[in-house]
């Protein structure tokens, strides 16, 4: 989730195009994730977008965010009334995090909803993607999205997880369900997944189709912080014993703290085969550093662009390269894949995914461990989605391909 800087010259040779055919006018709509009423930002059918921000008193103004918008920041033009706006190019479509840079300060757009990204409220933008309707609410059965508050001992705080549960649960009080724990990634809280990544629709578009069986999922916040010690942040850069500090408490909340709590509060099956795991970006690492060790509670377990970590879940790196860690197969995840035949017969499915336009030593990391994994003779399932890159819809499809595979 980064932006990448252009000359504001640069910026204007690439959009200037976009802008001439904004101001001649088309059949452009407002974004359906604008705050009400509003008629700024709109998507255009060729899916640049045009942003406006009226700030009569500012020298200059910008337009940057995610992947998926485009290598901005775009410099925006003021009119004569004192707004400033900006048609992008064509952006790829699904969500997107965005924000005005205002002589140098970044702040949201008063038009569009907010949504908890890069570890604060950010605007987003919904892009329609045609022909693509399985996040959309569509007129089927739908879950709830509940909130469960608990107590958790290893932060001596209380938390709050959201809970879906499947359009029947409150209608069949004897029946029980299977658990997907679903985490979100870097910089965003336990409201993407249903909020950015719209899973409550994915799984009721996918329930009513019979393609996928009803589920329980939980979606917690992925940070911890044992009770008297300070806080570990997770970066690109962030070293083997720094991951373990800030993984481990993360991983008492979930097996000590938040399983229990669930498996009290709703009618769950709670054994290791009716219990799955997966994430994406950071909650991806997260799954695979904590599935993998506890195996006696986990058969399920996903990881959506989830990278691996040098040093502690993927063996050795070459002297001197620059290149993804070797995947050591005998010692990754301490030895968690040792023993194919015993791994295959104990986990019932293993999936990896990335998108195509994802750096390319990203993916490489990715691919690299996968082939691995079936070079070894590990069972494994690897998805790409085409054209998108670290970005939210990357990961809406993830779990539309995940989920149907889940405790069948």
């Amino acid at each position: 989730m980064k932006h990448f800087v252009l000359s504001a010259a640069f910026a204007w040779l690439a959009v200037g195009p976009w802008i001439a055919r904004a101001q001649a006018g088309d059949d452009s709509l407002p974004a359906t994730s604008n705050v009400r009423g509003a008629q700024n930002p709109r998507i255009h059918p060729d899916r640049s977008i045009t942003f406006t921000l009226k700030a009569p008193d500012a020298n200059t103004v910008q337009v940057a965010g995610g992947d998926g918008l485009g290598n901005g920041p775009f410099p925006m033009t003021k009119g004569t009334d004192g707004t400033w706006s900006v048609t992008t190019p064509p952006a790829v479509p699904g969500f997107h995090y965005y924000w005005f840079v205002l002589d140098g300060v970044s702040v949201n757009d008063p038009a569009s909803e907010t949504y908890f990204g890069y570890d604060k409220e950010t605007s987003g933008i919904e892009v329609p993607e045609a022909g693509a309707d399985f996040y959309a609410v569509k007129d089927v059965a739908h879950g709830e999205v509940r909130a469960k508050w608990y107590r958790s001992k290893t932060t001596g705080e209380w938390r709050r997880a959201l809970v879906y549960t499947p359009p029947d649960y409150d209608r069949n009080p004897k029946l029980r369900y299977p658990v997907l724990i679903l985490q979100h990634g870097a910089g965003e809280n336990e409201t993407g997944w249903t909020r950015q990544g719209r899973a409550q629709f994915i799984l009721d578009n996918l329930i009513a189709a019979q393609r996928a069986r009803p589920i329980i999922v939980v979606m917690d916040c992925g940070y911890a912080t044992r009770a008297g010690t300070p806080a570990v942040a997770i970066a690109a850069n962030t070293g083997p014993q720094d991951v373990l500090l800030a993984f481990g408490a993360f991983e008492d909340v979930i097996v000590q703290d938040l399983m229990p709590a669930i498996d009290a509060t709703y009618r769950t099956i709670p054994d290791r085969e009716h219990r799955a795991m997966a994430g994406l970006s950071m909650g991806g690492m997260q799954s695979l550093f904590i599935a993998l060790r506890h195996l006696d509670k986990f058969s399920y377990i996903g990881s959506f662009s989830g990278p691996f970590v040098p040093g502690i879940n993927t063996g050795r790196q070459p002297e001197g390269s620059t290149q993804p860690a070797l995947f050591d197969t005998k010692t990754a995840y301490e030895g968690a894949f040792a023993d194919p035949p015993a791994f295959n017969k104990q986990v019932k499915l293993l999936w990896l995914g990335a998108g195509t336009a994802e750096p390319p030593q990203f993916r490489a990391g990715i691919g690299a461990a996968e082939e691995a994994l079936r070079a070894a003779g590990v069972h494994v399932v690897y998805f790409e989605s085409p054209g998108t890159a670290h970005e939210w819809q990357t990961w809406r499809r993830d779990l539309n391909d995940f989920a149907p595979r889940l405790f069948r």
